[in-house]
């Protein structure tokens, strides 16, 4: 062959590479997260084309190994990921054969079985210390309005955990303490958390000439409750999730560091229709608020976790579901559970239109879009209330309902289970510091349902 020839040849076969580097059947290769989990006895499809192989790393210890049933460089074949057993493995995939482009390492967990959720909670949420979520100025016996604690460097959105070294459990104790010491004539000294840092404050309150007591000039708030939904309850370790989204203070925006709380059953007595630009909203009540079927130990940006107190059954699966990783996901049709009316739980037909893999724990793993007539009848698509729905298609729990679009109430978000299993404690956590991250969502509504308990000090 001439040098010319071969210069032509090397040309085509470098356009040739170019191109399929460019194509969509790469960088759906190239997109795949950089570790990958999956569960025991489930398997993940890939599509191949020529010119990229796909390999797992010789070891004869390997928990994964690879089926296909056509040759290594047809055009494009179909290639099972199938688990061995339980450990970890290295999947590799190169450029005919001999250039790595993609290394995904691989774990292989346990098998895990949850009862679906989809019941109705009521949550209330006690914080840790209260929550300033507004100035109240204070009106002196000269008439002048004045803001102490404010001049003093408490800023709304700050939690207040303590005072004189006392740490305070509610508002009521906040307001006694500041009258206490005001009429004793001495300063107030504050234990502030802003963010992550903790702030050493000093103030005098002052007379209120309205109320004739001593006040600092803010609003607070000690807890917050509302109504949301079920994701789910391991039996074994009765372990639950729910809401799939951190629970934050409705006026800072801020999450609400949890002291202690519990859930209760609540019943859907009405709905308000959801429509483009206004989400709409399940008008819920307590049954029962002294008859606790959980507490809450953690809140966090992928819902809240903790102990179930009395078994909680599905009417609609009597016995648990396989959960399924985010690689079995699939786009189509797909189905959630929630309540539209008292207690009853329903099953609603959705499709997942667009998977999102993710590396690390992240919102906006999944977008929905709801198809049940009757759903979209009763409520217009997606309504605050609703978050915590299970997702469950081909008979597995593959994630939860999150976010609502604000300009599209028939679409949302969901996340995949990965996340609020790792959580809940069910299955490790690879990186908690990049779990607890808190998502920002354009365009979406968190939608668990707040009432408001405010205090003027």
């Amino acid at each position: 062959m001439s040098e010319r020839s071969r210069a032509i040849t090397g040309i085509c076969l470098a356009i040739l590479i170019v191109a399929f580097c460019l194509s969509p059947q790469f960088r759906s290769i190239y997109n795949l997260p950089p570790h990958m989990r999956m569960l025991e006895g489930e398997a993940a499809i890939f599509t191949v084309s020529f010119p990229l192989t796909m390999e797992v790393e010789q070891d004869v210890n390997s928990s994964i190994r690879i089926v296909s049933l056509l040759p290594v460089y047809s055009p494009s074949r179909p290639v099972t990921l199938e688990p061995v057993k339980l450990g970890k493995a290295t999947l590799e995939f190169k450029l005919l054969g001999i250039i790595p482009i993609r290394t995904v390492q691989v774990d292989v967990l346990p098998p895990i079985k949850l009862v679906p959720g989809g019941h109705s909670i009521g949550v209330v949420l006690h914080s840790q210390g209260v929550i300033v979520v507004g100035n109240s100025p204070v009106r002196t016996s000269s008439g002048d309005l004045i803001t102490p604690a404010k001049d003093a460097g408490i800023h709304v959105g700050d939690v207040i955990l303590s005072v004189n070294g006392s740490p305070l459990q509610s508002d009521s104790q906040l307001a006694e303490i500041i009258d206490k010491q005001g009429r004793s004539g001495k300063p107030l000294y504050f234990m502030v958390k802003r963010g992550e840092e903790r702030l050493q404050l000093t103030l005098l309150p002052v007379m209120c000439e309205d109320t004739k007591r001593y006040r600092i000039g803010l609003f607070v708030r000690d807890s917050a409750a509302g109504v949301g939904t079920l994701t789910f309850y391991e039996p074994h370790t009765k372990t639950y999730g729910a809401l799939g989204h951190v629970i934050t203070d409705s006026d800072t925006n801020q999450p609400i560091d949890c002291e202690q709380g519990k859930i209760v059953l609540a019943s859907v007595s009405g709905i308000q229709h959801g429509k483009r630009g206004q989400p709409g909203e399940k008008i819920g009540v307590f049954i029962d608020e002294d008859q606790v079927i959980g507490d809450i130990r953690r809140n966090t940006p992928f819902g809240i976790y903790g102990q179930m107190k009395q078994h909680v059954g599905n009417s609609l699966y009597a016995d648990a579901l396989p959960v399924a990783s985010m690689n079995q996901v699939q786009p189509g049709p797909a189905e959630i559970l929630t309540v539209v009316d008292g207690q009853t739980i329903d099953r609603f037909q959705i499709e997942i239109q667009k998977i999102n893999l993710q590396e690390t724990p992240e919102g906006k793993g999944l977008v929905l879009k709801v198809t049940d007539k009757r759903l979209l009848e009763k409520t217009g698509g997606i309504v605050q209330g609703m978050s915590g729905s299970p997702i469950i298609q081909n008979g597995k729990i593959v994630g939860a309902v999150t976010h609502v679009f604000v300009h599209d109430p028939t679409k949302g978000y969901g996340c995949f289970i990965d996340w609020m299993l790792m959580e809940s404690g069910i299955i490790p956590k690879k990186d908690r510091k990049s779990a607890r991250r808190l998502f920002g969502l354009t365009g979406a509504y968190f939608f668990t349902t707040q009432i408001k308990f405010s205090s003027q000090l």
